[in-house]
């Protein structure tokens, strides 16, 4: 039996939600850059070309960025728990990787982020 492992990117999405522990991050909306990497099984799409057979992304974003803009998390970690359960929701998503950054977040540093994986299996 042939696995496939392939994968779905999502790049550089730039969403604003609160998030941060300081008291004036709860007041304030922050940038935020999320990039995931979904493992799935793209055969069947590849082979009909139907949307239908594949997981489609362009609803996943709407989910992320609804429950981004609504969210506020005191940590990125929840936010990439958060975004990694929204993703394994559909059926057809073996693992994924999610990164969340707060752009500016340190002095002298471009970002800081985290980084998860995650999947049916554990």
């Amino acid at each position: 039996m042939v696995i496939n492992r392939d994968k779905i990117d999502i790049r550089d999405l730039q969403l604003r939600c609160v998030i941060g522990i300081q008291e004036w991050e709860r007041k304030t909306l922050q940038d935020v850059l999320i990039n995931l990497t979904l493992t799935t099984d793209l055969s069947a799409a590849g082979e009909s070309d139907n949307i239908e057979d594949t997981v489609n992304y362009k609803t996943l974003c709407k989910q992320i960025i609804t429950m981004t803009e609504g969210s506020s998390f005191f940590l990125v970690e929840r936010l990439a728990e958060e975004i990694a359960r929204l993703a394994l929701g559909d059926e057809r998503v073996e693992s994924v990787r999610v990164s969340v950054e707060k752009p500016g977040a340190l002095r002298f540093s471009r970002s800081v982020g985290v980084t998860i994986e995650r999947s049916r299996q554990g």
